[in-house]
């Protein structure tokens, strides 16, 4: 199991290879598209990026270069721990 932390305060556990999504939409992070096109769901990656999946296509073309944010609609954790905030 891999675990998430959202805003230093909500830890929640999670399958390794599951999509972060509907973890981070029950903490409070808002949604609308969920297809990586309207970049509502922007999250601050503070630790554990290596434990997420890699950039989608639609991450790259709203991001741009790989830094620390990501989509979270977009994401799957691979494992260990990733601590997002929004």
């Amino acid at each position: 199991m891999a675990k998430l932390i959202l805003n230093g305060e909500d830890e929640m556990e999670i399958a390794d290879g599951e999509a972060i999504k509907d973890a981070c939409e029950e903490a409070g992070v808002p949604f609308a598209c969920e297809e990586g096109i309207c970049g509502t769901c922007v999250v601050e990656v503070e630790e554990g990026m290596e434990n997420l999946s890699e950039f989608t296509e639609e991450e790259e073309d709203f991001i741009g270069d790989e830094g620390t944010e990501r989509l979270a609609c977009q994401c799957k954790i691979k494992g260990g721990c990733v601590k997002l905030s929004f």
